[in-house]
């Protein structure tokens, strides 16, 4: 047999760009996945849908669109007027890439065809290559690969590269797919993804094994779970009334999400994106080893930063600590840590994702020993609820979350079974410059640098950018509107006069160097336009210095604001 050639699946992507059913998209990829062979099925699936890597690999090809740029480019005769051209009309980086060769390729493809298995597994040996003369390595394997592609196919290897397919397949609809081509319930095909989260490995037992195999998918130690997601709930009437007061409220800790894995002596911490950063953290492994009553074991928490008195700190400290690889005992002197559990997914080789969140939460108290698990309360009625959410937020946190008794765990869902009361702040703002878009925003300007005015110099600093917030509808009419204000460009960014006042949600203020008011607004989004709002009433850089200080009648100061 045959291996398949590339350029079935650029063929297929191009079809799925010109497709919106749902329906027809799963069908589509159903129909490929059973022309593949069993071992091509991992590749094609991941490099159908632009994830070469599943979600917890820590490789990476670490090319950027200006290496792609560049090889394509040395690929034809065009001069810099025609890559302009080409530039400004393509609607990604794939798109680009295709119009470039189409147009101004020096030379033919050179033979052989690409087969789907060669080009995953040179994708490969490019995240592999390390060291001296690593970049000249990949970016020559990256141009062997489209010396020998078309244009179409070398569309889809930059798309690959840059992690932009734009063909509307999502997770979902792969999963349909998978449902289809192995005559398992889509129910089932879903919980196993949801316990493997890898996509190329759920598609190859349920092309192989079928219903049976997919139900024998169990979580694994040191294969991380993707974390089970919350929406957002206006307030804590609309969470509490959606589940009839059949919930448990913890503290929404202002720190980094965690996943524990332990197996004896052996521990591995997981960050919410799967990255692994046990290193950064001794003293949490040590808790572990010390403490956890099992094992194997499963567990989720927050590590949250502390100050002398345990009072937690701003986020930004505890990423001090997730990106630290060196000198880390003098980084976890400055910067001490806790870790706060809040669930359990796996104990003594059993599995619990499928039982009620209380029923995890007892058994989490059996298992964590001494150590500490997140402010919990099951409340007799909203008003002990609201008594509870503002108890966390006297204590420096910056919300709570309510979560259904009766939930299973659902690894990587989204649902309304976990809602999170997030305490917000609102400013009035000025946008002074915005970015042009890409991909779904490509043409609008939908980035907006938002600034305060200094009531002592007159002028406007930034604060913060968002993308938030905004229909597409007022993005459009947002461009239109910046256009007309536009004072000069800059790459990609357009300044305007501070002409346009928004209301701008956020959840605090950090410190920053990348701005000059030293100070950025953290989870900005824009709630409305102000047009009844004249800017000198907007909110000036003061009172964001004011509000500021503040933060830290309930939060920790940090040792840096402790010396000035």
């Amino acid at each position: 047999m045959g291996r398949m050639s590339f350029e079935r699946l650029a063929l297929l992507g191009e079809r799925l760009e010109k497709t919106t059913s749902r329906l027809q998209m799963a069908e589509m990829i159903a129909q490929f996945l059973k022309q593949l062979a069993l071992d091509e099925v991992p590749a094609g699936l991941r490099l159908l849908i632009g994830q070469i890597f599943p979600d917890g690999d820590e490789r990476t090809l670490n090319l950027s669109w200006r290496a792609v740029s560049k090889i394509a480019l040395d690929l034809t005769e065009a001069c810099d007027v025609d890559r302009q051209a080409v530039y400004s009309g393509a609607v990604d980086a794939g798109d680009a890439v295709r119009l470039l060769l189409e147009s101004f390729r020096e030379s033919p493809p050179q033979p052989p065809a690409l087969t789907i298995l060669e080009v995953y597994q040179t994708f490969e040996e490019i995240a592999e290559t390390s060291g001296k003369g690593s970049r000249a390595t990949k970016e020559g394997l990256l141009r062997s690969l489209l010396l020998r592609a078309t244009p179409l196919e070398a569309k889809y290897l930059a798309k690959n590269v840059v992690r932009e397919m734009r063909h509307g397949v999502s997770e979902g609809i792969v999963l349909d797919a998978l449902a289809q081509a192995s005559g398992a319930m889509k129910t089932v095909v879903r919980r196993a993804n949801m316990l493997c989260g890898d996509l190329g490995e759920v598609a190859v037992v349920a092309l192989s094994e079928g219903e049976p195999g997919l139900q024998n998918v169990h979580p694994r130690l040191f294969r991380p779970l993707k974390p089970m997601l919350a929406q957002t709930a206006k307030d804590l009437h609309e969470a509490f009334d959606y589940h009839k007061g059949e919930i448990a409220l913890e503290y929404k800790l202002d720190g980094a999400r965690v996943q524990i894995h332990k197996d004896g002596p052996k521990v591995q911490i997981y960050t919410r994106n799967l990255s692994q950063v046990t290193k950064s953290l001794p003293e949490i492994v040590e808790e572990v080893q010390m403490q956890v009553r099992a094992e194997t074991a499963i567990l989720e928490g927050e590590v949250i930063a502390v100050d002398d008195e345990g009072r937690p700190l701003p986020f930004q400290h505890v990423m001090r600590r997730f990106r630290r690889v060196h000198r880390i005992a003098e980084t976890a002197h400055q910067v001490p840590v806790q870790l706060r559990l809040f669930d359990i997914l796996y104990r003594d080789d059993e599995n619990l994702v499928d039982l009620p969140n209380q029923e995890r939460w007892r058994i989490l108290e059996e298992t964590s020993g001494a150590m500490l698990v997140v402010g919990r309360k099951v409340p007799r009625d909203i008003q002990e609820g609201e008594a509870f959410a503002q108890q966390a937020y006297r204590e420096g946190h910056e919300g709570v979350m309510v979560k259904h008794l009766l939930s299973p765990y659902r690894p990587g869902v989204r649902g309304k079974a976990w809602f999170k009361v997030k305490h917000t702040i609102s400013l009035d703002l000025v946008i002074a410059a915005a970015d042009w878009g890409y991909g779904r925003r490509h043409g609008w300007l939908s980035n907006y640098h938002l600034a305060a005015r200094d009531e002592e110099e007159g002028t406007f600093l930034e604060v913060g950018k968002t993308f938030k917030g905004l229909t597409d509808e007022e993005f459009r009419e947002m461009t239109e509107r910046l256009l007309a204000l536009e004072t000069r460009r800059r790459g990609g960014t357009v300044f305007v006069e501070p002409k346009v006042v928004v209301e701008v949600l956020f959840n605090e203020i950090q410190a920053s160097s990348q701005y000059e008011s030293r100070l950025a607004l953290r989870f900005a989004r824009i709630s409305r336009v102000r047009d009844d709002k004249a800017v000198k009433e907007a909110d000036t850089l003061q009172t964001i210095r004011q509000l500021f200080q503040q933060q830290f009648d309930q939060k920790g100061q940090p040792q840096e604001a402790n010396s000035g």
